[in-house]
């Protein structure tokens, strides 16, 4: 009795760990990059026009916020994720593209995606624009 409830246990502990809601499999691949980037960019409100006019404005001590901007030479379309203290926004970047986004001033961000099949991770204090290029 006792090695049948292990045994049951083990096979729902093993169902709950394994379960997600996307269809992605665990491996990552230009196929599922792609896949997740054109599932992110039906529903991506584009914050272009308010970065533009931000980073052509001049920043200002009294903003709340700045601007963040990647550029994506890489052969590949990527999801920029952005994740800080109350702050989670996924930025589609097609390959050739800029992502913007405007951020909260002085705040710890991840940002990380998929390029090409390679990991780019990175932690950043954000206090002023900023600007990154990603490539293959």
């Amino acid at each position: 009795m006792k090695k049948t409830l292990q045994c049951l246990l083990l096979i729902l502990l093993m169902k709950s760990c394994g379960s997600t809601n996307n269809s992605y499999p665990a491996v990552n691949s230009a196929a599922n990059n792609e896949r997740e980037y054109q599932e992110v960019l039906k529903n991506y409100k584009s914050e272009t026009a308010d970065v533009l006019t931000y980073l052509l404005n001049g920043e200002s001590p009294e903003d709340r916020k700045t601007a963040l901007t990647v550029e994506n030479t890489s052969q590949c379309n990527m999801v920029l994720t952005v994740s800080g203290n109350n702050y989670f926004k996924r930025i589609p970047i097609g390959k050739g593209k800029i992502g913007s986004v405007m951020v909260p001033k002085n705040q710890a961000y991840k940002l990380s995606g998929m390029v090409c099949n390679s990991l780019y991770q990175t932690s950043k204090f954000i206090s002023d624009s900023y600007s990154v290029k990603l490539s293959d």
